[in-house]
């Protein structure tokens, strides 16, 4: 997927690896997605994966997101 610069303003979008970056693209995401991005990480990360990046200590999430997705995960 081309990542819109707007939702990744403090990087090149090009330069973001799905693998390697997966905590970064699921939080952001998950706080400044449009429904196909946020349907875009649902297709591409596992519920797991998405569960456990929303649990990690520092999260970039506001809390209501965070709560909101916690409970769409479980």
């Amino acid at each position: 997927m081309k990542f819109r610069q707007e939702l990744f303003w403090d990087t090149n979008p090009k330069n973001i690896n799905a693998k390697k970056h997966s905590r970064y693209i699921i939080e952001r995401v998950l706080e400044f997605g449009r429904p196909n991005e946020v349907g875009w990480v649902f297709k591409n990360y596992s519920k797991q994966a998405i569960r456990k990046t929303l649990h990690l200590p520092r999260v970039q999430l506001n809390p209501r997101s965070k709560a909101l997705w916690s409970l769409l995960v479980k």
